[in-house]
């Protein structure tokens, strides 16, 4: 169960290196975002936020559903050391394939369309995140539920490209430097990290076979293109708005957005911390795993509406604090999208509870059904409304894919428990 001390004791552990891990991501942004915002300005700020949008598609290719499904695996295998070397090692040569594809892709798109090529050398410096987070494996740290490491150096990594931000990048002609240190600081996040599975775990590389490549891409098929969803009606609204308007609209739309961001995930360290738990929990006792998931998403909701009653009291405050001014662009869209962080939460805890059920094709159909909603919509409203229509399609897409979730997981739920009954 729950109380049992050493789950309790790594939990804790796990939830207190993470957090420690958010608030230095809280820190270091409230030092480099309203800096960059200034030196910049919003129309080169809103060039970076569209680079950053596209690389996140590949971000997401990268990974191949592996932040859910390898961290299951690794987590139920933890004690056998050789079934988690070659898990390790198959995750690591599918994501570098993946990197590989992914530049190519990357490099297609900028040749073919000028909304790229015009900042071409923007994109690719930003790629380097991908080749980072490719060779950074988080996934292993949470399924062996160590997860401070994952804290020590990421928050080095941090730490360092912060600092070379804010030594040289001093006018707009250093906006080019900006990618170039966050890239610089994810590659040696991934380094350090490999390095550190080798020498402390003893958890080597060794090249695998083809059927245990192809087998892993076809069963992480299904959350990859889950995944795939989720991405395309996240960051598809910077993308549309940015090919739909200008850079100076996106701007400040990213600007909002990202504020946004960070105060509706505050709680994802404790997300990430309980998951492997939540994994071995499931097949002991349903019953319980199904109440404790219901209080946990109580308690997520009810800190939220805190969350967002301090963000609504101090919203000018906290917009001065990033933009050096209570922007009123910024501000109409900060006040529509304050309702995301009430939903922001409940994703990822979904998400987890509908891969441990093994419910990855419906999964996969949910994020499918948001990003429709989010395509149909979302151009209507940016071209009726521009950034105000573009937020209330982001509000909505998230109630409507936290609606589709709870419904899935309670009838299956309910089935589940009816099956039992006849037997």
């Amino acid at each position: 169960m729950f109380s049992n001390k050493a789950h309790i004791k790594r939990l804790t552990s796990n939830f207190f290196s993470l957090s420690i891990l958010q608030w230095v991501n809280y820190i270091l942004p409230l030092i480099t975002f309203p800096y960059l915002v200034r030196v910049l300005g919003v129309e080169l700020f809103g060039i970076l936020a569209l680079a950053t949008a596209l690389i996140s598609y590949f971000n997401v290719i990268v990974d191949y559903g592996f932040n859910l499904t390898a961290v299951n695996e690794i987590a139920t295998h933890s004690n056998n050391k050789k079934k988690v070397e070659q898990i390790y090692s198959i995750v690591i040569t599918v994501k570098l394939l993946l990197t590989l594809v992914s530049f190519i892709i990357l490099s297609l798109i900028i040749s073919i369309f000028e909304i790229f090529s015009n900042n071409w050398e923007i994109y690719l410096l930003t790629f380097g995140v991908v080749i980072g987070q490719a060779i950074f494996p988080v996934w292993f740290f949470q399924g062996i539920e160590k997860m401070k490491y994952i804290a020590y150096i990421n928050i080095f990594a941090k730490v360092i490209f912060t600092a070379l931000i804010l030594l040289f990048v001093e006018h707009e002609g250093d906006y080019h430097l900006v990618p170039t240190f966050i890239s610089l600081g994810f590659i040696i996040s991934g380094v350090l990290s490999i390095v550190l599975v080798r020498n402390k775990f003893g958890v080597r590389f060794s090249l695998q076979e083809f059927s245990n490549i192809k087998r892993a891409l076809l069963e992480n098929w299904h959350i990859f293109i889950s995944n795939i969803f989720v991405s395309l009606y996240t960051t598809t609204n910077i993308l549309l708005l940015g090919i739909m308007t200008n850079n100076t609209i996106t701007g400040y739309y990213a600007i909002a957005e990202k504020i946004i961001h960070a105060f509706g995930n505050i709680l994802t360290p404790l997300s990430q911390a309980i998951y492997p738990l939540l994994s071995k929990k499931y097949f002991i006792n349903k019953k319980y795993f199904f109440g404790f998931v219901k209080r946990l998403g109580l308690i997520y909701t009810a800190f939220s509406v805190v969350v967002v009653l301090i963000m609504y009291i101090y919203s000018d405050l906290i917009i001065t604090i990033v933009t050096g001014k209570a922007d009123q662009h910024v501000i109409e869209i900060y006040f529509i999208l304050m309702f995301t962080v009430m939903t922001i939460p409940l994703g990822p805890l979904f998400t987890q509870v509908l891969n441990i059920m093994k419910l990855k094709r419906s999964l996969s159909k949910i994020s499918r059904d948001a990003f429709i909603f989010t395509i149909v919509f979302a151009p209507i409203s940016i071209y009726t409304y521009s950034t105000i229509g573009l937020a209330v399609v982001a509000v909505f897409a998230q109630i409507f894919i936290i609606s589709l979730c709870i419904n899935k997981i309670t009838t299956t739920k309910s089935k589940n428990n009816e099956n039992i009954r006849k037997a």
